[in-house]
């Protein structure tokens, strides 16, 4: 958990008292006009209040305090809303208020162009605009977001994501990214700035921490649309109560017609309003659960998007296995003796700085006792690994020595006229099919061996991709390595399809294959090359340690730069989408429950026969109302807690789901309004209230 997340983790005695005061701020129309429910009871509220101003003038047309109290708990339930809105706005801002805090202007070293010898003019931070040059040297801020053009440093990142541990930021590559408000610890950068004030990687962090950007999503605006229908034709039918009930009274000449106190009780008690209360707050907990998780949203549609993701893609390297692959043995060719290979493959890696060319280097070592060459006396000309050869090695003198991929030496070998050996192909695809990774070793035409590197799986990673599996969610794996070694880790990892070999081509025609079926699809990626696949997908999460371009390509960033970041994700999102939905099954449980309540009450006077109807015994038909209009604001305060911090994620089937909801959530949801209004009459008959 990052520093500024930490500010806000618990419910503080400040931020309760922050957001109660926000609730009382919340009750004005206008702001109250955004949630159709909450409107209606606002309007509700005022309406008994004028009631109860007008009994106190001795024109009642209920006894003063029944009307005093009913409209007191009307007040309660729209506070009640507001404070779990506040509250979860609340733990947001105080985020916000630790992020604006690392935020300051600053004096820019401004360039005149990209080279570090350029003139520099002193200016404010703030007077930077996307395409100025800036030289940041060690111990000073990076004045803006931007890419590194010339230079490799050191960087203190814990002001954004709350780890202590340098950084490497470097230009070319994917680690070129820096974010205004860092601090480079040791040698300097020249930084592109890439944004504009105002529109800094912070400044979007902050706003969108603290909800000041926040936009309903799709399912909250069809979820509220249909809870304003509900409440709609509940309005409607309780506006014919009235003359009905006057004009029952007047033909059977007994009984009273119902009061617009009551009317206006029944009203609220069957309008959904635990979730219209409540619904905000979901969403904007559900964000915050993702900012917990130091992952940044651009939306709240992202988030969302994430719950009802179908397909997830996952590369292999760093995700599905450890990365930095091993050398763990050498295999020679016919006649080859293993240690003539593994001089000649610790030759070839020389030059390699990758941590599969230096563990090469190092198994030599252990297992034969060849230490590295100074071969730089001896004219040594290092050929470096490029995407188009896919091979690496090194010219010493009439030695011509070289280590890559099978079909990329193969092909090399059939441009010198001679063929891979039989056997040496069979040692390299027996390698790939345990799910390691072959890599040929050549001197002139002639292939020595195979160095075989292994890849090792996480732990508990099957089991992961076994619950999303049980969710409905298909897996699949990216890698650039061969259809055999991919086919092999596939299997040991437990995913359900793979791409081999995939290409930044590839990977955008698969997203699109995949969506042309209707279904969402869920990456990551940290490189350039990713950026038109993250823009394609429906939810893509780019590394903070990525480049500026896979950044803006992506609808969320992931500040700790994790790939497997993207399984938990999926699981906020699914969370978000699970509490919306059990918590409107619960609201509309409720209502049922309260039918049975507050109806036979309301028309006791009018039809004495309902009070058959009275299955729960209540005292009187005012302590019936009383209680159930009770029930109905303080059940908000009791469910809060759960709208925050979410239902407890489980990986379930889509109809395992729903009857687990029905069951707990739907006969709950009955059972707890029969005991709690239950209890609340019994408590007004104690008071002398009813």
């Amino acid at each position: 958990m990052t520093s500024h997340t930490q500010a806000a983790s618990s419910f503080s005695r400040e931020l309760l008292l922050k957001a109660v005061a926000d609730s009382f701020r919340k009750l004005s129309p206008r702001l109250q006009f955004r949630n159709p429910v909450m409107f209606v009871v606002f309007v509700c509220s005022v309406l008994t209040t004028a009631l109860w101003v007008q009994a106190l003038a001795g024109h009642g047309e209920a006894p003063t305090g029944f009307i005093f109290w009913v409209s007191l708990w009307l007040w309660f339930t729209l506070l009640f809303a507001n404070f779990a809105e506040a509250l979860a706005e609340g733990r947001g801002k105080a985020q916000a208020d630790a992020l604006r805090s690392s935020r300051k202007d600053v004096l820019a070293k401004k360039l005149a162009g990209p080279e570090r010898t350029a003139a520099i003019t002193f200016v404010p931070s703030s007077d930077l605009r996307t395409g100025h040059h800036v030289l940041v040297e060690a111990g000073e801020q990076i004045p803006g977001d931007g890419e590194v053009v010339v230079g490799a440093a050191s960087v203190n990142e814990s002001a954004i994501t709350g780890e202590s541990a340098p950084v490497i930021r470097e230009s070319g590559g994917d680690r070129s990214a820096v974010t205004g408000g860092t601090q480079v610890l040791s040698d300097w950068l020249v930084v592109r700035i890439t944004s504009n004030p105002g529109e800094s990687f912070l400044d979007r962090m902050i706003a969108m921490v603290e909800g000041s950007k926040r936009r309903k999503t799709p399912n909250e605006i069809a979820l509220t649309i249909l809870l304003a229908k509900f409440t709609l034709i509940f309005l409607l039918a309780c506006a014919t109560l009235l003359p009905y009930s006057i004009y029952s009274v007047r033909a059977a000449g007994v009984g009273h017609p119902i009061t617009l106190t009551v009317l206006i009780a029944l009203l609220v008690c069957l309008i959904p309003t635990t979730i219209g209360a409540l619904l905000s707050a979901i969403g904007i907990a559900g964000m915050d659960r993702m900012i917990r998780a130091n992952v940044i949203a651009t939306s709240g549609r992202a988030v969302e998007a994430a719950g009802d993701v179908d397909v997830l893609l996952l590369d292999k390297t760093g995700t599905i296995t450890l990365g930095n692959r091993q050398a763990v043995a050498f295999q020679a060719a016919p006649g080859v003796d293993e240690r003539t290979l593994a001089e000649v493959a610790q030759l070839a890696s020389l030059a390699d700085e990758t941590p599969e060319g230096r563990s090469v280097i190092v198994l030599a070592r252990d297992r034969y006792g060849l230490q590295e060459r100074q071969l730089a006396e001896r004219e040594a000309q290092f050929v470096p690994f490029t995407a188009q050869t896919r091979m690496s090695g090194i010219d010493l003198g009439d030695r011509c020595i070289r280590k890559g991929a099978l079909d990329a030496v193969e092909k090399y070998l059939v441009g010198r006229n001679s063929p891979l050996p039989p056997l040496v192909r069979r040692i390299a695809e027996d390698i790939a099919r345990r799910g390691a990774t072959p890599l040929i070793v050549t001197e002139g035409d002639r292939a020595l061996g195979v160095i075989e590197l292994k890849d090792i799986v996480k732990s508990g990673i099957k089991e992961r991709f076994a619950e999303m599996r049980k969710m409905g969610i298909k897996t699949i794996m990216i890698t650039g390595d061969n259809p055999l070694t991919a086919a092999a880790i596939a299997a040991e990892a437990g995913v359900d399809d793979f791409l081999a070999e995939a290409t930044p081509e590839a990977k955008l025609k698969l997203i699109r294959d995949i969506q042309t079926e209707n279904r969402l699809v869920a990456m990551c990626g940290d490189g350039t090359n990713d950026a038109p696949a993250l823009a394609q997908a429906d939810v893509a999460v780019a590394m903070n340690t990525g480049t500026q371009a896979a950044k803006e390509a992506g609808n969320m960033v992931d500040l700790d730069s994790n790939p497997t970041k993207l399984i938990e994700v999926v699981e906020i999102g699914k969370q978000m989408l699970i509490t919306r939905g059990a918590l409107t099954t619960f609201s509309i449980s409720n209502d049922i429950a309260k039918y049975f309540a507050i109806i036979p009450a309301a028309f006791a006077t009018t039809y004495p026969a309902l009070n058959a109807l009275n299955v729960m015994h209540l005292a009187t038909p005012q302590s019936a109302i009383l209680s159930a209009v009770i029930f109905n604001a303080l059940i908000i305060i009791f469910l809060i807690p759960l709208a925050l911090k979410g239902v407890k994620y489980r990986a379930l089937g889509a109809g395992a789901l729903l009857r687990r909801n029905l069951l707990v959530y739907g006969l709950g949801g009955m059972a707890v309004p029969f005991l709690g209004i239950k209890l609340i009459d019994m408590l007004l008959v104690v008071l002398h209230l009813a």
